[in-house]
């Protein structure tokens, strides 16, 4: 109860701290910078050194995977379908959909949540399935598929206006959207958490234990995580919706919230036959709101902004009784 009462308490702290105007508007941005530069890389090097990596722990780390080519698949058969429709998707919504609609917030949601519902060893599952699974996807997938459907709404050379689309800024000195491997893999080694997480993978393989003065020691730099994060996920609600993105949002939070955790749990279940607690945290996880920087890339490759943002400020907290319902059904015996 206690766990549940500091969840809503955040989330209500963050909503009002951006109402009330006490903060700038973008205070969030630099919140979410401090979580992915302190307190995620000092969670890392707290629990994987000292985790057991069993066989268990590649499906957390599979199934962001498996979600995001479902959701590629979903969302175009869905564009298909629709071509000729008044809800025609064009490539930049089509984008930022499957960016959006693939990816779970695992870091600034399931972090703190995977905590609550089953303590360090729910937060082990967490790191692994968020730094191998979703920002590994992110990096890899999610930059190929955004450049990939950049250069085919606007070839290079070819703007309409002879400026790229609002939002975009080019990447490096390639041109727009022709992905590059090595930045891809500089990207994935500049984002912090990354390296962090190679580096405690090496040590946990390498049989290194932490003392006790250095456990301590993260333990409490990396305290404050959890209200921090629900703290930043409360300042990013929003719930206006643009009349002509309704359908299209509609779409997106259909596959993310409802299609997405079905598919993990038939996955799981029926293919896998498991029915443990990291099977139970990767069902959750698969319904967790769209991830933050999905909507940074859809931004920055000149996609569907605006879509990829409703995505996820209003996905993230129409995630939260999804979520608990099924936590609810799995807990009595019902799924």
């Amino acid at each position: 109860m206690v766990n549940i009462a500091l969840l809503l308490i955040c989330l209500l702290s963050g909503g009002l701290l951006r109402t009330s105007r006490l903060l700038p508007t973008d205070a969030h941005l630099t919140l979410n910078q401090l979580l992915v530069t302190v307190f995620i890389p000092a969670l890392t090097l707290r629990h994987i050194p000292d985790m057991h990596l069993s066989p268990q722990f590649w499906l957390p780390v599979l199934v962001p995977w498996f979600v995001f080519l479902m959701g590629l698949l979903f969302f175009g058969l869905a564009g298909h379908s629709l071509r000729d429709t008044p809800q025609a998707l064009d490539r930049p919504t089509l984008g930022s959909l499957q960016l959006t609609g693939g990816i779970s917030s695992v870091s600034f949601v399931g972090f703190p949540l995977f905590e609550l519902l089953h303590g360090e060893r729910g937060l082990a599952v967490g790191i692994v399935m968020s730094q191998a699974g979703t920002f590994g996807v992110a990096m890899t997938l999610g930059v190929a598929l955004a450049s990939w459907h950049t250069a085919r709404h606007h070839p290079v050379g070819q703007y309409s206006s002879g400026q790229p689309p609002l939002g975009h800024h080019p990447v490096g000195h390639h041109p727009v959207g022709q992905p590059s491997v090595r930045k891809m893999l500089g990207n994935m080694l500049r984002f912090p958490p990354f390296p962090v997480f190679l580096l405690a993978l090496a040590a946990n393989l390498a049989g290194y234990q932490h003392s006790a003065l250095v456990r301590d020691l993260l333990d409490k730099i990396s305290a404050p995580f959890t209200v921090l994060a629900l703290i930043s996920v409360g300042m990013q609600l929003q719930w206006r919706v643009r009349p002509e993105e309704r359908s299209h949002l509609l779409l997106g939070l259909s596959y993310k919230l409802l299609l997405a955790p079905l598919l993990v749990f038939l996955l799981c279940r029926f293919w896998l036959g498991r029915q443990d607690y990291v099977a139970d945290l990767c069902v959750i996880g698969s319904a967790i709101g769209p991830m933050n920087t999905a909507a940074i890339l859809a931004s920055r490759y000149g996609l569907n902004a605006p879509l990829a943002s409703q995505m996820v400020g209003i996905g993230i907290p129409l995630s939260f009784p999804v979520l608990f319902l099924i936590y609810y059904l799995m807990e009595r015996g019902f799924l």
